[in-house]
């Protein structure tokens, strides 16, 4: 019997040439900083494929010249997405492989490739998923928060009213959060966090598995101290949050009591105040604090 160790070239991790694609829509994961996160199998897809399509070419050739890969390249990309979809779907129709990424990381994730995902499947394409590289798992795993329980927020909205809500309706998810977010808005969104989501441990991780990668661990409202001095920092960047503290069982009586102590700031902030405080849901103590205010 072959020794499976020394087995000739079909041994895995043997680079060969790419074998024939099947036609369909490949949706391949690239590095999201150190090229050496590349798949065996994504470059047999980028290799083989008949077209691959990016985000920008000129991120996508950079990285496809760093593995001596010279395909065909189209863009896709918001700006675009409607006329390339169609583009893309009759390449399909005509029977060709077609590999999508993004600039960097897993493709989709908060970026626009989905509905070209979908529209391929419903005229009648495969789908094939090429997975690696993804900044928010790196994130999670790094963090040391849970992770048997997570939900990915993607990007906050950049409109401070509109990103507060958006805090307020995750603040009673019983899972870790994860967030994407730019350098110049990290400071408001972390106070914004801590507001909305009171005193909880938080790590920001940036320019995950490049040179100067960096992770701080801290409650959010240290780190959004910190960030607000510091300035902007340079770089991706991904926040995780700890799942809110398991909720008490206080009593209507109690929580009554926090929130007419409260009510002098309105019946947001005394609500905010009250769930903090005595780590209830913030639904609870906002219905019973408009109780409270219609019956004063």
């Amino acid at each position: 019997m072959d020794n499976p160790k020394t087995t000739g070239p079909d041994r895995i991790g043997a680079r060969q040439a790419s074998p024939p694609l099947e036609a369909g829509l490949y949706v391949v994961a690239t590095p999201i900083g150190n090229l050496r996160d590349i798949t065996l199998r994504a470059l047999d897809v980028l290799g083989a494929a008949d077209r691959v399509y990016a985000e920008d070419t000129r991120v996508a050739r950079k990285l496809l010249d760093a593995y001596g890969l010279r395909p065909r390249l189209g863009s896709y990309h918001e700006h675009n997405a409607e006329t390339a979809r169609g583009e893309i779907l009759a390449a399909l129709d005509a029977g060709e492989s077609i590999a999508l990424i993004s600039d960097a990381g897993t493709p989709l994730v908060s970026d626009p490739g989905f509905k070209l995902v979908r529209a391929a499947i419903e005229a009648g394409h495969r789908a094939f998923p090429i997975p690696g590289a993804s900044a928010l798992l790196a994130g999670l795993v790094a963090s040391g928060l849970p992770t048997d329980r997570f939900l990915f927020a993607g990007f906050l909205p950049a409109k401070q009213s509109t990103r507060r809500q958006a805090l307020e309706d995750l603040a009673d998810v019983d899972a870790t959060l994860i967030f994407y977010e730019t350098g110049p808005r990290l400071a408001e969104s972390l106070a914004d966090m801590a507001d909305a989501l009171g005193a909880r441990q938080a790590v920001v991780a940036r320019e995950l598995t490049k040179l100067f990668e960096e992770t701080r661990r801290d409650e959010l409202v240290a780190l959004a101290a910190r960030y607000a001095q510091a300035g902007a920092p340079k770089g991706e960047i991904v926040v995780v949050v700890a799942p809110p503290v398991a909720k008490s069982q206080a009593s209507d009586e109690e929580l009554d009591a926090v929130l007419r102590r409260e009510l002098t700031h309105g019946v947001k902030e005394a609500s905010a105040r009250a769930a903090q405080e005595l780590g209830v849901p913030r639904k609870r103590a906002y219905a019973r604090a408009l109780v409270l205010k219609d019956g004063a």
